[in-house]
């Protein structure tokens, strides 16, 4: 009972559902990105390379070999650089979108941040420490003043 109360504090907390969340957008980003890269970036490259499909690209190291009959004897043994230039290009846009989506929550984050900043919500948190602050200011020019006039 303890083992299950505690997971229910857990879902609860929303640290389960935060998860659950950016698994299943990270699955449709995942599709979004496959698509941009077959159907939008690889077109094109294509174009400029006269018609080569780049995921089929690859350095055979041995032929396959068949019988008389046609039956595949042995497997033909390839390296797959297409593919690895495809997974790359992949890797790329995504690092790039990941960046940019980063660095735009960074920007919304330090602007919530600046209490002085009212075209957004200050969190609370924030709010408080920015007042502290501004009262330890004013307490210390007042302890200044009264040091200087003795």
């Amino acid at each position: 009972m303890k083992l299950f109360k505690e997971f229910k504090e857990f879902a609860v907390k929303g640290n389960m559902m935060d998860m659950a969340i950016g698994i299943i957008i990270g699955a449709s980003f995942n599709k979004v990105i496959d698509v941009m890269v077959k159907k939008v970036f690889l077109p094109p490259l294509s174009l400029l390379t006269d018609g080569v499909n780049m995921a089929n690209k690859r350095f055979i190291l041995r032929e396959a070999v068949t019988d008389a009959s046609g039956t595949i004897v042995t497997e033909e043994v390839a390296i797959g650089y297409g593919a690895l230039s495809e997974a790359f290009l992949d890797f790329l846009i995504i690092g790039f979108t990941v960046f940019i989506v980063v660095k735009f929550m960074n920007r919304l984050k330090n602007k919530s941040h600046d209490a002085k900043d009212k075209t957004v919500v200050t969190p609370k948190d924030i709010e408080l420490l920015s007042n502290l602050n501004e009262l330890m200011q004013e307490q210390n020019a007042i302890l200044k003043q009264n040091n200087s006039a003795n």
